[in-house]
């Protein structure tokens, strides 16, 4: 890994990790092109990489935390004013328990899928087919909330729904802010609502796997062979370009449909997965 593809890569990152086209495909596609270009077997795929791979999370998890600060700072005081008064009707500590319950929910569905998940690192034609099907899901909650009637207020069973979508979403082409803000919407949801708990939902989840997987799998001697002034740009990329797409994404929400994305994850999956197929 060179500092150009990292780079390259934390843009990636940054741009699909919010917007719902699959930040994990898009890192399949991009690496594998590059593989496929350089005449490098798919199948090779290095610790350093999958550690990069979490670094760019990071980058994008420190983006909501600083976008989102205000809200995660209310969420933390109605919660622990909660736990005092043993009181949690306030709306922001109903949503705090609601994100503690989505998380629980996207553990216990997406922990069985991980092996699987993994493998498909090698098989990006079958991301570019998942990829399709995120682009259809898309395409059917924008039509459905158009015709019922929306509203700002999560509930359980949004939380509920919203935790297994994000759970599927470990799956790489399944694109986690895609299927939790399409889920959103078919349970009721705006879109800006389901979106910002979207977001909201993804910092527990990105926040364990960046502390827990470079505890469990990497090698202290092995990462000091690893390019780390590409691994910290290509870090500081994804987040810095995850903070703006974040910053303009909501507001693209506030007054347009997802149907273009629908359309560029249906284009984009077709043609990558007609591309490896071939090569």
């Amino acid at each position: 890994m060179n500092l150009i593809q990292a780079i390259l890569m934390g843009i990636v990152q940054g741009l699909s990790e919010f917007l719902p086209i699959s930040s994990s495909a898009h890192l399949v596609f991009t690496s594998n092109f590059y593989k496929v270009f350089k005449g490098i077997e798919i199948v090779q795929h290095s610790n350093e990489e999958v550690f990069f791979d979490i670094m760019l999370h990071f980058g994008t998890l420190i983006a909501v935390l600083i976008f989102f600060r205000k809200d995660i700072m209310a969420i933390l005081k109605a919660l622990w004013n909660g736990i005092k008064t043993k009181d949690f009707s306030d709306r922001e500590a109903k949503l705090g328990l609601y994100i503690i319950i989505g998380t629980i929910i996207t553990i216990i569905l997406a922990l069985p899928m991980q092996g699987f998940a993994e493998k498909l690192v090698f098989s990006p034609e079958i991301v570019g087919i998942l990829l399709v099907i995120t682009g259809i899901l898309l395409f059917c909650a924008e039509h459905f909330s158009k015709h019922h009637q929306k509203n700002n207020e999560m509930t359980l069973k949004n939380s509920i729904l919203i935790g297994l979508a994000q759970g599927l979403a470990v799956l790489p082409g399944f694109s986690r802010s895609g299927w939790t803000i399409a889920t959103g919407l078919f349970s009721g949801l705006d879109r800006v609502t389901a979106a910002r708990y979207s977001f909201l939902l993804s910092i527990p989840i990105i926040l364990g796997a960046s502390m827990l997987y470079p505890v469990i799998k990497i090698d202290l001697h092995e990462a000091l062979t690893y390019n780390w002034i590409a691994i910290l740009w290509g870090t500081i990329a994804s987040g810095l370009v995850g903070y703006l797409c974040i910053k303009y994404f909501m507001k693209f929400l506030a007054k347009f449909s997802l149907a273009i994305f629908g359309y560029y994850c249906v284009i984009a999956g077709l043609l990558t997965a007609v591309f490896f197929y071939l090569n």
